[in-house]
Order: C-alpha cells, then sequence, then structure tokens
C-alpha cells in the first residue's frame, strides 16, 4: 500500500511540475485568443525559418537590437555565446552585406524574411542617397547605423525599425532613444 501512495505521489508531483512547465513555455498574451496566439506563434516561427535563409545564420543563436535614434537609429546583432565565432562571422557578413544593399535601396534580405514591403522602406528607396549607413564589427555581432538629416528620410528609418522591433519581437522602445 506504501508503493501504491508513493506512486500516486510520484505522478501527482510529475503531472504539477509538467502542466507549470507548459503553461510557462506558452503563456498567452493578455487580450489574444486562442486561435490568435497559435497564429502568432505560427508567423514568428515562419520568420524565423525564412530570416534563417535569408541572413544566413541561425535566429536562435542571436539577438536582434532594432533601436531609434534622433537621425535615424541602429539594428545591432549579436550571438547569444561569445565563443560562437562561427556565428559572429556570419552575422559580421550579413550586416555588411546589407549595409551596403540598403544604400542602394535594396532591402530584398528584409523582404526575403518578412515576405512583405516593410513600412518606411519606399520613402527609404526614393531618398537613399539622403541616407547614410555606417558597419561596425562588434565583439559578439556587429551594428549597422542609419542616419540622415532629412527629417522624411528619419521618419522612414523609424517606421522600417519599429516595424522590425514589433516582429522580431525584441522588446527594444518604439520610441526615439538618447
Amino acid at each position: 500500500m506504501n508503493n501504491a501512495r508513493n506512486n500516486s505521489l510520484s505522478i501527482l508531483v510529475i503531472t504539477i511540475l509538467f502542466v507549470g512547465v507548459a503553461a510557462a513555455q506558452h503563456e498567452m498574451p493578455a487580450g489574444m485568443t486562442h486561435e490568435q496566439h497559435l497564429a502568432k506563434m505560427k508567423k514568428e516561427a515562419e520568420i524565423k525559418k525564412r530570416g534563417d535563409v535569408a541572413m544566413g545564420f541561425d535566429q536562435d543563436k542571436a539577438a536582434h537590437h532594432f533601436l531609434i535614434g534622433g537621425d535615424g537609429g541602429s539594428i545591432q546583432v549579436e550571438n547569444n555565446n561569445a565563443e560562437d565565432t562561427g556565428s559572429r562571422d556570419l552575422i559580421r557578413r550579413h550586416l555588411k552585406t546589407i549595409s551596403k544593399q540598403f544604400a542602394t535601396g535594396d532591402f530584398s534580405a528584409p523582404f526575403a524574411t518578412h515576405e512583405e514591403i516593410i513600412p518606411g522602406v519606399n520613402t527609404m528607396q526614393r531618398l537613399k542617397s539622403e541616407i547614410s549607413y555606417a558597419y561596425e564589427d562588434r565583439p559578439q555581432g556587429a551594428i549597422v547605423r542609419i542616419k540622415s538629416t532629412n527629417p522624411e528620410a528619419v521618419q522612414a528609418v523609424h517606421e522600417f525599425l519599429q516595424y522590425q522591433v514589433r516582429e522580431h519581437a525584441t522588446g527594444d522602445p518604439l520610441t526615439v532613444q538618447k
């Protein structure tokens, strides 16, 4: 009888732990239906999969940050493991490439990742000669600083970066940071 009681208690404890872990992993945002949450998770998985191809590195091994500044903003990507120099090098190659592509008005990589024209891109293409893209290595990746003195171009850069913050769920501020 003691064994049966111990087994029942063990099963109860394991069940409680499993339910708690499952609930923590798939916590549904407030105000969202189950169906909306599933659709959101599916969309995020698809973006990540397309991003792996378009960017050339594993999205799960890196952290993206899209920071909004008074004269534009920046795209910063760093690998999650400081010893993973392979991912760091792939991140650097990608950001070097997009800094050159964006300067010519080529936004094919973000389009390939998101499968839509991102807000701000049309204006950034039209005003490409008034926007600068400066690439810099970082210890675990790289950063591209995007700047302009043209208010319309700056607004377009902000729209582009705000979209990226929302789509990649980075948690970065959606307003100008100093």
